[in-house]
């Protein structure tokens, strides 16, 4: 009996030892995976892991530096900075996502607030990577949000810098505008931005930006639970971007923009000592302002669907044929070539027959017995007709192109256009068709083939001006740090010298004089008391017209068939200081339409030398009075009826 209780005690005892056993095993096991995971966590992981426990904690800010600023020639700021606020979301808890979107929405619902497109990022934002969610907000919002603060996790107010087009519109084509990088400039860029960048898009902003935009800077902020900051633990200062002075003068710049209020075109006016602009206006403008902090769609359809085209800066990329003003390369080609002499005369009838086709000369009529100087003060189409015949279109194009034409002008702003002076070769690799003979006619006047940028022809004409030389037009003036050290000063670039005599030049020169300043003068509306001013009409063609005078008349009725105006001026006429190009699209005649803007500026440009920035006002008002009556005088009455403003 003792016995068997024994075996039974025994047999518990060692049954108790192999579940002991067994039990410690797993424990030990068990141990050892925790002490394995531990030793991989501390170890292997422990890096990553701390640094992933930092960042919940402690985020890397960046800090947006300020762009340069942008100033005129006489230190007046047209491009400036200015404190916008933007609503950023970095995520705290994944769960909190949901719970965001519904607040941000009801608060702006709650107050008929556009809910923002960019709301939708807050679902896919990435953990401690900061998702813009509107830009630029007011301070009606920044209060509400702030109000709020506690009912969103994760959502912040960033103060970063924007800019401000002090100049607004009538600067916007010169400066550009600004706005967050794209996808495809990031990886261009190379490392050199980062998502959120402000880069320049368009102008100056553009073409500048290295300069223009400075370094970011970054600071290490401690956050509480919310995502809030609590305290810096770390900064390095953002390096602002270099100021840039340019060659604008911001009160000729006004001038010619008021001046061409309620016109399409440009206005170019520049010193043909150096090439320096002294004012660019593209017509009509648009408020570069709009692109702060992105521009709306609604905005944006507006700009892009506007049929006038706001945004094309038409002073270096609208392309135009030059229409007469064309005929002072026609004349220098001739005279340099010994095509003529100053004397030569040629009989205009009022058109000019070649092959099956006659061109007709503006002056109905014709002008009789015309020499060069005549040809040119009254624009005798058919006198340059001949010349063309003579020379040849590829002769022509050779001396068009050493007076800049056909080609890009340099300018330091993007996206400007080479126009076209054609040459045989050129509608051969063009059309594959033979350059034919009737289609010099057309060239020889500034039609046809040919087109021009406004830019260009100021240029060629500062060429005329300063006796051959074509300078490389400036913008810039200089590039400044922020402590006004001269990082870089812009020089005077010679491009080209045209071949051409002092003789030749001195001819030309007394032809754009009497334009001016002679009784059948095109350009009388330039004329001034000091008879200082030399200038050139043009109009040019939009579209062939009909052969049937009344089919023609019912065609320029319309105005998007009606002719281009043209105006080409440089004054003084001895030791020329400003040139002035004007294109109205549409306008009609050169010397009524676009001549009177050439005058606002010229005048402007004396006014300013005179009393610089102190202008009395009375003076103001005399150079009104005197731009108003100007084409209602006597005198302008009797050039439109002797019919000298169809040029």
């Amino acid at each position: 009996m003792f016995g068997l209780k024994g075996r039974i005690k025994g047999h518990e005892i060692a049954d108790y030892r192999q579940r002991f056993r067994l039990i410690f095993a797993i424990v030990l096991i068990a141990m050892s995976l925790l002490i394995l995971r531990l030793w991989y966590l501390q170890v292997i992981k422990g890096s990553e892991l701390r640094q992933r426990s930092e960042s919940n904690s402690v985020r890397l800010r960046k800090i947006n530096p300020l762009r340069g600023m942008i100033l005129d020639n006489g230190g007046h700021v047209l491009v400036d900075n200015q404190t916008s606020f933007d609503l950023v979301y970095i995520p705290n808890r994944p769960e909190d996502k949901k719970q965001v979107i519904s607040k941000l929405t009801e608060l702006y619902a709650s107050r008929s607030w556009k809910i923002p497109d960019e709301f939708s990022a807050i679902a896919k934002a990435h953990p401690f990577i900061p998702s813009k969610i509107d830009r630029n907000i007011s301070r009606e919002k920044l209060a509400l949000i702030e109000t709020h603060s506690l009912e969103l996790p994760g959502v912040a107010i960033e103060v970063v810098p924007i800019r401000k087009y002090v100049a607004g519109e009538m600067i916007a084509h010169i400066v550009g505008y600004v706005s967050e990088v794209s996808q495809d400039e990031l990886e261009r860029s190379k490392g050199a931005r980062s998502p959120g960048d402000m880069v320049g898009k368009t102008g100056i902003e553009r073409y500048y930006d290295a300069y223009l935009r400075g370094k970011n800077g970054a600071e290490q902020v401690e956050v509480n639970a919310l995502g809030k900051a609590v305290r810096s633990l770390g900064r390095i200062n953002p390096v602002a971007g270099c100021n840039l002075v340019l060659t604008i003068d911001a009160y000729l710049q006004e001038v010619a923009w008021k001046a061409m209020a309620g016109k399409s075109g440009a206005v170019v006016a520049m010193d043909p000592r150096d090439g320096s602009i002294y004012a660019m206006v593209s017509s009509p403008g648009f408020d570069p302002n709009l692109f702060n902090g992105g521009i709306s769609t609604e905005n944006w359809n507006l700009l892009s669907r506007d049929p006038q085209h706001p945004m094309e800066q038409r002073a270096i990329s609208g392309q135009y044929p030059p229409g007469s003003t064309y005929k002072l390369i026609v004349a220098a080609a001739a005279l340099e070539e010994g095509l003529i002499s100053p004397e030569s005369s040629i009989l205009c009838t009022g058109s000019f027959d070649f092959g099956t086709r006659s061109y007709r000369c503006w002056q109905k009529h014709g002008h009789g017995m015309v020499n060069l100087h005549r040809a040119i003060v009254e624009s005798c189409d058919v006198y340059f007709y001949v010349l063309g015949k003579k020379l040849g279109v590829d002769r022509i194009a050779w001396y068009a192109k050493k007076f800049g034409f056909g080609a890009v002008t340099g300018i330091d702003l993007p996206r400007e256009k080479a126009g076209v002076i054609p040459t045989s070769e050129w509608k051969l690799a063009r059309f594959k068709k033979p350059w034919q003979a009737g289609e010099t006619i057309s060239v020889s006047i500034g039609q046809g083939f040919n087109s021009v940028t406004p830019l260009q022809l100021a240029v060629a004409y500062s060429a005329l001006a300063n006796g051959g030389t074509v300078y490389r037009p400036q913008i810039v003036k200089k590039i400044e740090a922020t402590d006004g050290r001269l990082i870089k000063a812009m020089k005077p670039e010679k491009q080209e010298t045209v071949p051409m005599s002092s003789k030749t030049t001195a001819l030309l020169k007394q032809g754009l004089w009497g334009v001016v300043n002679e009784p059948r003068g095109t350009g009388g509306a330039l004329r001034r008391a000091e008879m200082d001013v030399c200038g050139k009409t043009g109009t040019a063609q939009v579209v062939g017209l009909p052969a049937s005078e009344k089919a023609r008349r019912a065609m320029q009725s319309a105005r998007i068939y009606q002719d281009h105006a043209l105006f080409t001026c440089f004054a003084p006429c001895r030791n020329p200081e400003i040139t002035v190009a004007v294109i109205v699209e549409h306008g009609g005649h050169g010397g009524s339409a676009a001549a009177p803007v050439a005058r606002k500026v010229i005048d402007a440009y004396y006014k300013k030398k005179k009393y610089g920035d102190k202008m009395p006002a009375e003076e103001e008002e005399k150079l009104e009075e005197a731009s108003r009556n100007r084409s209602t005088s006597g005198e302008g009455r009797r050039r439109r009826a002797s019919g000298n403003q169809d040029e």
